[in-house]
């Protein structure tokens, strides 16, 4: 054999053995997808349930998404918690702006309410709402955001605060569509970014146990 056949047939077994490799990352990659659609929360806790929910020192809403002040706003009302801390609003914005824009009325909640200014993303969110909770000597909070963002969430907040307890809220935004998700482009679209930005999150706080070990 030729050494340029030899070459050739070198190449040929190399490509082959990345294809499937490929393919074997692939598959993976769509069977945890697959895991991660399908352990979204799809309902929230009723309103006739709020009475049972455990309470905490703070409510803490990440702004980006339907429901998710309301939701906030109604477990303040409830007396869940004694304040509520918004996370990443836009600067221009006060409290009173803000309940306006949602075109809510809330009585008497003024007071209990503070906005962070600071984040612009998910990892800001947990180091904005840790340093907050540690000028308030708060121990425990109660996270409301969307429901397929949680996962993510509850990773950035273990790393950036963790040894505050943390209860997960998920608020289910009705332009997501989690039953047969595959069929709704947007909502696809939509799972595998945030599927994407998990393992992100997942392999940082991986690295971050095992240089803490």
């Amino acid at each position: 054999m030729s050494p340029a056949r030899r070459r050739r047939d070198r190449v040929a077994r190399t490509l082959g053995r990345l294809a499937v490799v490929a393919l074997l990352l692939a598959a993976a990659w769509a069977g945890g997808l697959v895991w991660f659609a399908g352990t979204i929360p799809r309902e929230p806790p009723g309103a006739a349930a709020l009475d049972s929910l455990e309470h905490t020192d703070a409510i803490v809403v990440l702004t980006g998404g339907s429901g998710r002040l309301s939701t906030g706003l109604d477990l303040l009302k409830a007396g869940l918690a004694k304040k509520l801390f918004v996370s990443g609003v836009y600067s221009s914005v006060d409290v009173k702006e803000l309940l306006n824009l949602s075109q809510l009325s809330p009585d008497k909640v003024e007071c209990c309410i503070v906005l962070g200014y600071a984040a612009a993303d998910t990892v800001g969110n947990a180091f904005e709402t840790a340093d907050w909770m540690e000028e308030q000597g708060y121990a425990s909070l109660r996270l409301v955001t969307a429901n397929y963002h949680m996962r993510r969430s509850l990773l950035e907040f273990a790393m950036a605060a963790p040894r505050t307890a943390v209860v997960p809220h998920a608020v289910a935004p009705a332009n997501v569509h989690l039953a047969e998700w595959w069929r709704w482009p947007g909502t696809a679209s939509l799972l595998a970014t945030e599927y994407n930005k998990y393992l992100v999150a997942l392999l940082r706080y991986q690295l971050e146990k095992a240089l803490d070990s």
